[in-house]
Formats: C-alpha cells, structure tokens, sequence
C-alpha cells in the first residue's frame, strides 16, 4: 500500500476511537453533571494521546513492533481493569445526593489516554511501512477522536441522568469488559 485515500485514514480514526468512545461514555455516566467546559479538557487529553501515538509508532518503525506487540494487550487490559473496579467501588460508597462532577485526577485521566491509544502506537508501526503523511494522518486521528470523545461524554451523561449510580457499575463493567475484549483479541490472533 503506496498511499493512504482520506476515507481510509478517516475510517481507521473511526476505529481507533473505539475505545476512546466506550471510556468517554463511562465517564460521562461517573459524572452526570458534568458541564461542557468540564469535559472539553478530558476530550483533549484523550485526543492528544490518540493523535501522539500513531505519530510515535511511525517514528518507533519495525524496532519495538515486536516489544509493543506482546504486551500491548496486557497493559490495555491492566488500566482498564483497575479502572473499572475503582469506578464500581466508587458507586457504591458515594450518596446518590453527592452526585456531582467529580474531577479527574490528572494519573486517571492520563491511565484513560495511554489505555486506549495503546493500539493507535501499533497502527502508527504499521504506518511506518507506508508512504503516509503522517502529520496529517494523526491531526484526523486526534479531531476525530476529540469528537467522539465529546459525543461519548454527552452520552454518558444523559445515560447517567435517567439511572443514576446503577450506570456507574454499568460504566465500570463497560471498561473492564473493554480491557478484557482487548486481551482476548491479542491472545486468541497470536
């Protein structure tokens, strides 16, 4: 493959944002009043990470393909677990009136990003084979993700509304579910 078209770029963002997508609703759900200058700096986190790593994976090249690709799946899986748990455990200690946005710590909010850019790095490698613009490819990689990022949020939030911390648990699962999906790929292509 000589040149990527835009659609094809357009779609692997689409995918990449998967993830970003799924964590977004979780959020959103964890944090029912959250406002939209709460939630434009968590989307910019996660879009900046997703729109880095393919970068670096280009840069890295076949080198750490190798490396990445063996534990790429358990370190995704890791992240998401902890996270998950952390979110249940959260739902059931905190008061349905102490409902409020809580604010991501900035190692959480991080955790999120490297979680669920983990596999934009391996694409990026894969990139590194191709006669690709990469600058542009990761700038699509990041507005897209920033977008379905924001729509994740919204999601999340209008979830959480009608059901309350139920949706917390709901989210908490969603990310371990996430972590786990993640793991059973990798072991069951290798």
């Amino acid at each position: 493959m000589d040149n990527m078209d835009i659609i094809t770029i357009f779609i692997i963002a689409i995918v990449l944002s998967f993830d970003t997508f799924a964590v977004s609703v979780s959020t959103g759900i964890s944090n029912i009043n959250i406002l939209l200058w709460q939630a434009v700096p968590i989307a910019l986190v996660l879009a900046f990470f997703q729109a880095l790593m393919p970068f670096l994976g280009w840069f890295a090249g076949k080198q750490i393909e190798e490396l990445i690709k063996i534990y790429d799946h358990w370190i995704a899986f890791g992240l998401l677990l902890i996270l998950g748990i952390k979110m249940i455990y959260e739902s059931n200690i905190r008061k349905k009136n102490e409902k409020s946005f809580i604010q991501l710590k900035l190692s959480i909010l991080l955790s999120m990003a490297i979680a669920t850019s983990i596999d934009a790095f391996v694409v990026g490698i894969s990139f590194a084979f191709t006669n690709i613009n990469i600058l542009l490819t990761s700038l699509i990689i990041g507005l897209v993700t920033y977008i379905v990022s924001m729509l994740g949020i919204l999601f999340g939030k209008k979830i959480g509304y009608r059901f309350g911390n139920k949706m917390e648990i709901v989210g908490g699962i969603i990310l371990i579910a996430l972590g786990s999906k993640i793991l059973i790929d990798h072991l069951s292509a290798g």
